[in-house]
């Protein structure tokens, strides 16, 4: 083989392996995005934006407590499959950390979706479990689920601007149904005479301020621990003194302690979620939402 033609088709063999080489690395994504995620609304957020472009795995299910929850090795391994892992963060997930460590993934972009969002502190000053400076239960104000999703967007564009355009219309669209949904539920509380309730953990205060509710006291300020007997029977002096008749409790939570009350006081308890799916039709975020907020104005219109 003559040196001139030996030395272009080495040139050329070498350019085709540089240019698959960067191919691998800038290309788009082959296949749908892994995605793994904290909770079931960061789920229905991450599908909500990314279509058809992601597969999303929920570590948590809607009836699970999210305080409580130790991970799975199959989470382990989900972790290991992801690109992007999608966390509320505000110490809610304390055992994300050590998840994300034992998967070893190099690749993998952990993606604290409350940044910038302003933060409650609970009931009487006293932080919430595992708070790092709030209320971690974020989510159950629209606006802050709002701001959440746009986290989400803007790390989908990053690791796949190939689909950016679709990207930022599902979230524009999705904005605009969360938007009417919000005005919809505010019409209803706003013609409610009775606002005000005993709340069985502190999972409720970004709900209560975003749509002019008021929790009047919590049985458990931390989730898994007693309440103690004065603290119960302040409650319970309280509601009868106030006329507070209702208790909104958790489908993830014991009802024991609720139901105590009610036995006491003749409240009615409510029970409602703080995840999609931990109660029938409240798979979506939106869904949620309205099954939390109706069934609440339905309790305090019938005491």
């Amino acid at each position: 083989m003559p040196r001139s033609l030996y030395g272009y088709i080495r040139v050329l063999v070498m350019s085709i392996i540089s240019l698959l080489a960067g191919s691998s690395w800038a290309g788009p994504p082959q296949g749908p995005l892994n995605i793994v995620v904290t909770i079931p609304v960061l789920k229905d957020l991450a599908e909500q934006v990314g279509g058809s472009h992601v597969r999303v795995t929920s570590l948590l299910k809607g009836y699970e407590n999210e305080h409580t929850y130790s991970p799975k090795p199959s989470d382990l391994v989900a972790v290991r499959k992801a690109r992007l892992l999608f966390e509320v963060g505000i110490g809610l997930e304390v055992w994300v950390a050590s998840l994300v460590k034992n998967a070893g993934s190099g690749s993998l972009q952990v993606v604290t979706t409350s940044k910038g969002i302003g933060l409650i502190r609970d009931d009487h000053g006293h932080p919430h479990e595992n708070s790092e400076s709030g209320n971690p239960h974020v989510w159950m104000d629209p606006q802050n689920a709002a701001t959440m999703m746009r986290h989400i967007t803007e790390s989908l564009i990053q690791v796949d601007p190939g689909h950016a355009d679709d990207y930022r219309r599902n979230q524009a669209a999705y904005l605009t149904r969360l938007d009417q949904l919000q005005s919809e539920l505010a019409g209803r509380v706003k013609a409610l005479k009775n606002r005000r309730f005993v709340a069985h953990h502190p999972a409720w205060p970004y709900l209560a301020r975003r749509f002019g509710l008021q929790i009047a006291g919590t049985i458990q300020m931390q989730s898994g621990s007693e309440p103690s007997a004065l603290h119960m029977q302040e409650l319970i002096d309280m509601m009868k003194k106030e006329d507070v008749k209702v208790v909104v409790s958790e489908i993830q939570l014991s009802q024991k302690l609720p139901e105590l009350l009610s036995k006491e006081t003749g409240a009615r308890v409510v029970v409602l979620t703080t995840l999609p799916g931990g109660i029938p039709q409240t798979d979506s975020y939106l869904d949620m939402l309205r099954y939390n907020v109706l069934q609440l104005a339905y309790a305090l219109e019938a005491v």
